[in-house]
């Protein structure tokens, strides 16, 4: 019987690496190829127009294909090229790809919870292959940060069609980027498709505070030169996530009471819990 709204039954956690053969065949990666579909319009929208706008800015199309099969970050790609078309130094252009993909340095340290027990080979696939749209359906999925047999599945699955939605269409624009007239607007699509997968993205309070911070930096910094107002924005975004959760945390933190003997020194455990606010010793009385 299916649980979690129609997936198949969970299993143990792993016992082995799975080869590729078992990995297609189970039905965990046909449940994260579905779970993709629904944004694999907005991501293959947002390769084309990315495909479009490297040979825009002056790549030549062997150089935009290489760039978009060994870069694989869209984010990073489109934040460098106004820069490369603005003739910014290597270390503004460096700088800006840096600061966009902070957010995975956070997704890597989450994955390992799951992905720890991989070999290296296979835990550097899973790097180039993540993305924030496969990391949001992966958490949801599997919100509990612990190794289940069927995660590996799920990931290639939704991995390989989110990386089919993005190379396909990417060199697509690349390959007819002259026959593409500015005047489709594409810009415009692409934006409407970050739109989308940014709303996905958006799931509690701190996520929409960062967001409002980051657009109200970017307008404030519109002036300066060489898109820095992205780097503002970025900067900004990030301090006011990490202000919020951490001020949310300390709010709802609540310290448990725990019953102590009469006499004799607390143990361990829990002089260091009560040392970090977790605890609060309360005594046993005696009576004569």
């Amino acid at each position: 019987m299916s649980v979690d709204g129609g997936s198949p039954p969970a299993s143990a956690p792993p016992q082995a690496v799975p080869s590729a053969g078992e990995i297609v065949r189970h039905p965990y990666f046909r449940l994260g190829m579905t779970d993709m579909i629904g944004t694999s319009v907005g991501i293959g929208a947002w390769g084309l127009v990315t495909g479009v706008a490297m040979v825009k800015s002056g790549l030549s199309a062997p150089m935009a294909i290489f760039m978009s099969l060994t870069v694989y970050a869209g984010s990073a790609q489109l934040s460098v090229l106004p820069l490369l078309s603005a003739g910014a130094p290597l270390w503004v252009m460096w700088l800006a790809a840096s600061c966009v993909n902070l957010r995975f340095v956070i997704f890597s340290s989450m994955w390992r919870s799951y992905f720890a027990w991989l070999p290296r080979r296979q835990r550097l696939a899973v790097g180039y292959f993540s993305g924030d749209v496969i990391f949001v359906a992966f958490m949801k999925r599997f919100p509990k940060p612990e190794p289940q047999a069927e995660q590996v599945p799920y990931f290639w699955g939704a991995a390989v069609l989110n990386w089919c939605s993005w190379q396909i269409p990417s060199i697509a624009g690349i390959l007819f980027a002259n026959a593409v007239p500015l005047s489709w607007g594409l810009g415009f699509a692409g934006v409407l498709a970050l739109l989308g997968v940014l709303l996905s993205m958006l799931f509690d309070r701190a996520t929409w505070l960062a967001t409002g911070v980051a657009m109200t930096a970017a307008i404030a910094a519109f002036s300066l030169p060489l898109k820095l107002n992205i780097l503002v924005a970025i900067a900004a975004a990030v301090a006011a996530g990490l202000i919020i959760e951490t001020v949310d945390r300390h709010l709802r933190r609540r310290p448990e009471v725990r019953l102590v003997p009469a006499h004799g020194a607390l143990r361990p455990q829990e002089k260091k819990d009560v040392e970090d606010g977790d605890v609060v010793p309360l005594r046993e009385e005696e009576h004569p």
